[in-house]
């Protein structure tokens, strides 16, 4: 049976737009992936970026409030960082939340390189997370 599956972050323009790209990639066709922010800050291009570098196309991606979801009966809410988790809306839901916080790449500085160093230490952490989360709730 399709799982439908929330990531929520602050502003849904790195850390979940990256989780959303790689659960849609694990999951395959055993869930439907939606990534929303408490605020919307459009999808970060240096995230764009180094998702391609390592085969997944988000560039298509939108940045959406959480909002717009109430109507979706959610198996997993997945928060990826903590201030999403804190300020998360209320979801009347029977959804399994579940939380890890990822550092923030769009608050890296230093040189665009440096930049995209921790874009891309972000991303590999999301990734052996997002491959876990499929491993042991999608695959029993």
């Amino acid at each position: 049976m399709m799982k439908n599956i929330l990531v929520l972050c602050t502003g849904n323009s790195c850390r979940s737009q990256m989780a959303e790209g790689y659960l849609r990639k694990f999951a395959g066709d055993k869930a439907s992936v939606y990534s929303a922010g408490i605020e919307t800050h459009g999808v970060n291009p240096r995230a764009v970026k180094i998702m391609a570098e390592d085969g997944i196309d988000i560039s298509g991606h939108t940045s959406n409030h959480v909002d717009e979801y109430g109507h979706i009966p959610f198996d997993y809410i997945l928060t990826v960082c903590d201030h999403a988790r804190e300020k998360c809306p209320y979801f009347p839901s029977r959804a399994m939340r579940l939380h890890h916080n990822f550092p923030d790449p769009a608050k890296a500085a230093g040189t665009e390189e440096e930049i995209l160093e921790a874009f891309r230490h972000a991303r590999n952490l999301i990734k052996d997370w997002c491959r876990g989360f499929v491993a042991e709730q999608l695959h029993p």
